[in-house]
């Protein structure tokens, strides 16, 4: 990819009042687009990802940080082609700066519990008079408007909820938290989704309007995809562990030196699995010669595909396999999966670098898998420093001075 082609979303400012992970990842999103996204930050208090293990330094990633140039990993990774500045939002000189800063945006994203921002005085209502055209985008646990009771929520209160944790697993099995924050990722796609949809709108109409997405709604929606309940009435488990019933033969099966995944549902795929398996009269068994067939005895289907994948290395599984145009592949570890040579070099996933000191410690994380023929896509710039564009920012939007930008620091402004 060249970063001289232009970006999609180049021309659109965003002011960024989001924290932790849901809300800093659609905004990530939207960076990674090419939209100028300003990441505000109280000057005494800010996004508490800064502080978070592990840290990347001199010395490569430690659990601890050791001195002012380790850098938490949530921040170099989630803060890429942002500027940064600060704002007291509490003071009624910030608010009055963020009401300012809204005129020149065309979206606002926040991830604040539900009322927070109305209370701030810079919710959209407030926001809206003076934009007309703005965008805002809230990202909260249960919905902008569930302002009563349990109104907080983080991804593992949001899995619990949603049903997730009973769908892994098998029947009888305690509750199975997913192991990446899934709650926290969707929420954020869903948001960048809604927010760009609204962008177009207000292109068309000249009016914004106000983004709600709760992380219970995302992933909920994503359960709802897989009629698990449906299943249960009809006799079959929720949870079946690392088989896929309605799809039989579908799912994780050991091999001789690992695991391999196989998903033949179709009856092409099923035969040529049962000839690798040399066993090509199994496709001629009632039992197993239609997908409904296959369904109702998935039990003994799976337990029969373990028996040939148990005894063969799982190269030999997938290389087999793969030639029969057979789906399948081989269960990797995290750090195997993120170095894949097509992931690194589409920019799926990239590896980071310490702003001052480079690469000192072998860290792969999350790029931007939208690639586009006519654009760049993608990070080409370090997380900021807290408060680094103060000057540029505060200058070009508010036209303030350096001794008026010296004046609001010594008072805490920004």
């Amino acid at each position: 990819m060249n970063a001289a082609q232009p970006r999609p979303l180049e021309g659109l400012t965003i002011l960024d009042l989001t924290t932790a992970l849901a809300g800093p990842y659609a905004t990530l999103l939207l960076a990674g687009l090419g939209a100028r996204v300003i990441k505000i930050e109280n000057p005494s208090n800010p996004d508490t990802m800064r502080n978070n293990a592990p840290y990347l330094g001199r010395d490569g990633v430690t659990l601890q940080k050791r001195d002012a140039g380790d850098l938490s990993l949530s921040l170099l990774e989630r803060g890429r082609n942002k500027l940064g500045v600060t704002l007291n939002l509490k003071s009624e000189e910030g608010r009055a700066m963020f009401v300012d800063l809204a005129r020149h945006a065309d979206a606002v994203v926040e991830n604040y519990s539900a009322g927070t921002a109305d209370r701030l005085g810079i919710g959209y209502a407030t926001l809206a008079q003076v934009n007309p055209r703005l965008v805002y985008t809230s990202i909260s646990g249960f919905g902008a408007d569930e302002l009563g009771g349990q109104n907080r929520a983080m991804d593992t209160i949001v899995q619990a909820l949603s049903g997730l944790m009973l769908t892994s697993g098998l029947a009888g099995d305690a509750p199975v938290r997913v192991g990446v924050p899934i709650g926290d990722l969707s929420a954020p796609l869903y948001a960048t989704i809604g927010t760009l949809a609204a962008l177009l709108q207000a292109q068309r109409t000249g009016r914004g309007q106000h983004v709600d997405v709760s992380l219970l709604g995302a992933l909920t929606s994503v359960v709802a995809c897989e009629q698990s309940d449906v299943m249960e009435r009809l006799g079959q488990s929720t949870r079946t562990g690392n088989t896929l019933t309605r799809l039989a033969p579908f799912g994780v099966f050991a091999t001789a030196d690992g695991h391999v995944a196989i998903c033949s549902p179709t009856d092409k795929f099923v035969a040529a699995l049962f000839g690798a398996m040399g066993a090509p009269e199994l496709a001629r068994d009632a039992r197993f010669s239609s997908r409904d067939q296959r369904v109702k005895h998935a039990d003994e289907l799976h337990a029969r595909v373990e028996a040939w994948t148990s005894r063969v290395p799982t190269a030999q599984v997938v290389d087999t396999l793969g030639a029969l145009g057979v789906p399948c592949g081989a269960v990797r570890t995290p750090g195997e999966a993120v170095r894949d040579t097509r992931a690194l070099r589409r920019g799926e996933t990239t590896r980071l670098e310490h702003p001052v000191f480079g690469d000192t410690g072998d860290v792969v994380v999350t790029g931007l898998p939208i690639r586009m023929s006519g654009a760049f896509t993608g990070f080409d710039r370090p997380a900021p420093q807290l408060g680094e564009h103060n000057a540029a920012v505060y200058a070009e939007l508010l036209g303030l001075s350096d001794d008026q930008l010296r004046e609001l620091a010594a008072r805490a402004v920004i």
